[in-house]
């Protein structure tokens, strides 16, 4: 003897859930869950919440073929003044920063070991490390700072680092202002 199949076409289910009492229930349920939370906000790092080595963004610099045959270093990357600036606060950040030596035991640099590691680490000619010097000096004639030279500023006692980090950024600036 076979079962009928149940008149599912003639039933509705809004009323059948309305006879079993199922709507009531799932809006209990619903009303007893807590609120949504809100997604967290973005990281402020626009890549991502881990550190970037100081030379992000700048492409390594790569020994030719030529170069390999000659046994010489790579071509220099070439970056602009600016650019040196930058790199040179960003390297000074990481390596970290001392007063009266270009570099010490720990690995921390002066402003113008930094810029020299900069230079090592083949960014920039001398030529760009020079202009550089020279747009920081500008900025310390500017601002009413006459020193002969901008390692002295690095070396007074009480000098901070944020203060050179400062300075970098200003004569970055003014940098870019020149085009250079």
């Amino acid at each position: 003897m076979t079962v009928p199949a149940p008149p599912f076409d003639r039933l509705d289910a809004h009323e059948l859930a309305q006879a079993l009492g199922l709507v009531e229930e799932i809006e209990q349920y619903l009303a007893g869950l807590p609120a949504p939370v809100p997604p967290p906000p973005p990281p402020a790092n626009p890549h991502g919440g881990f550190r970037q080595p100081w030379n992000h963004g700048h492409p390594l610099p790569r020994r030719s073929l030529l170069d390999l045959l000659a046994r010489r270093p790579a071509r220099p990357v070439e970056v602009t003044v600016a650019g040196h600036l930058r790199l040179t606060s960003r390297y000074l950040a990481e390596a970290g920063w001392t007063q009266g030596a270009l570099w010490d035991a720990r690995g921390r640099v002066c402003l113008l070991g930094a810029q020299a590691a900069v230079l090592a680490h083949g960014y920039g000619t001398a030529y760009t490390v020079r202009r550089a010097r020279a747009q920081v000096m500008e900025v310390l004639h500017t601002t009413g700072r006459a020193v002969p030279s901008p390692d002295v500023w690095n070396d007074r006692p009480g000098r901070r680092q944020a203060e050179v980090h400062a300075l970098l950024d200003r004569a970055g600036a003014r940098a870019r202002l020149l085009g250079i």
